[in-house]
């Protein structure tokens, strides 16, 4: 069984699929593995340590993907990728199959059985491989960091015999994964902190990190929260009356943070133009959700823009930013959905199409698209 890890074509894309950690891994269940050279490199891997891991290193990614029958991504693959890899062949990854049905049509065309990790069931025996939560953690830290450092002021309360520095208050937008993490990190700096979700079953998480908690108390936010533990989109009565909550508190604010993602349906916009003039020159405002639109339409990807002496940090691909923690963790996620499908004597690979991980997960099989979601209703 040949398992395969091209050099990611994305040119922002710094994470790479396996690590010399995980490839030794895969080797043990003897799996053949092979990764293209330089793969690694902006993540901290270097070829010496995939090999000193048992990996064949490729020179060209063409030819690696030819022979693969497992191939491990970060990102989708490029038109040029799908089509070098072998009819039957496994492909796995974050192929953001709600950003538009075509792609997830060509896997079935290639005959590629493609699985998308982003759809992980969030069960108890899949939160080792929920690379959701392995990768927004590192958003959510690197998004209080990234707003510290175009921050003119000190984040913590300072005493000094010159006067007393008042610390930095920061206002978090979504309490996921991403917004707990930065709500800890910015009080780690020091900062006054707050937060706010449509989920009132959240406020406990905020508060024992020492946070306030500020929502609009509803009925309606009792069923906020969706199966899978992502939050629901609300109603128009409810995203008003919050809207005026958000806009009363972020005039008081220095650092907002948003993080607010709705699966397959663009960001909701929770910071107006109108709100942003409202707030203090030289506050930073982090918008974690500008690759889906953002939570403030003055956000631009990969770009810092000011706006009535408020900066707007649009960074992209902000996991990428920690390569070398992201593609650990990243791939410890992916080893730990492919390995209970090894058969670790004969070194082969079968996926239980009667199991809930594969279900979720599986987009194509067999040249036919099986995801429910995706499949044509015609």
């Amino acid at each position: 069984m040949k398992l395969a890890v091209p050099k990611e074509s994305h040119p922002q894309e710094t994470r790479v699929a396996i690590s010399p950690e995980t490839a030794k891994k895969f080797r043990a269940l003897n799996l053949e593995v092979a990764v293209e050279r330089g793969a690694g490199g902006r993540a901290g891997f270097a070829d010496a340590a995939y090999e000193g891991a048992g990996v064949r290193l490729a020179d060209d990614g063409a030819s690696l993907l030819a022979e693969a029958d497992l191939v491990l991504k970060v990102r989708a693959p490029d038109p040029g990728e799908l089509s070098a890899m072998q009819r039957g062949a496994a492909l796995v990854g974050m192929l953001s199959p709600y950003g538009g049905r075509e792609a997830v049509e060509a896997y079935a065309a290639a005959g590629v059985d493609a699985f998308a990790m982003e759809l992980v069931p969030r069960i108890s025996r899949a939160q080792s491989m929920d690379v959701l939560s392995s990768q927004s953690n590192l958003s959510g830290y690197k998004a209080v960091i990234d707003a510290a450092a175009e921050f003119a002021r000190a984040m913590p309360m300072m005493m000094t015999a010159a006067g007393t520095i008042p610390p930095a208050r920061v206002f978090v937008l979504g309490a996921g994964v991403a917004g707990l993490q930065a709500v800890a990190t910015a009080r780690r700096l020091g900062a006054i902190v707050s937060a706010t979700d449509v989920r009132p079953a959240v406020k406990e998480q905020v508060e024992s990190l020492g946070a306030s908690f500020v929502m609009v108390e509803s009925e309606e936010t009792q069923a906020a929260e969706t199966a899978g533990g992502y939050a629901r989109e609300m109603s128009e009565d409810y995203r008003r009356r919050q809207a005026e909550l958000v806009a009363d508190h972020l005039a008081k604010q220095d650092i907002v943070v948003t993080t607010a993602l709705i699966p397959g349906r663009p960001a909701p916009v929770l910071i107006t133009a109108g709100m942003v003039e409202s707030m203090k020159p030289g506050s930073i405002i982090v918008d974690l959700a500008v690759e889906q639109g953002g939570n403030c339409p003055l956000a631009r990807p990969g770009e810092i823009v000011e706006h009535h002496g408020v900066r707007i940090v649009g960074h992209v691909n902000v996991p990428g930013r920690l390569p070398v923690d992201a593609s650990a963790l990243y791939a410890r996620n992916l080893y730990n959905f492919v390995s209970p499908f090894v058969d670790g004597e004969r070194g082969a690979l079968a996926f239980d199409w009667d199991d809930e991980l594969v279900t979720g997960t599986g987009l194509t099989r067999g040249g036919d698209v099986v995801h429910p979601s995706f499949r044509s209703t015609d």
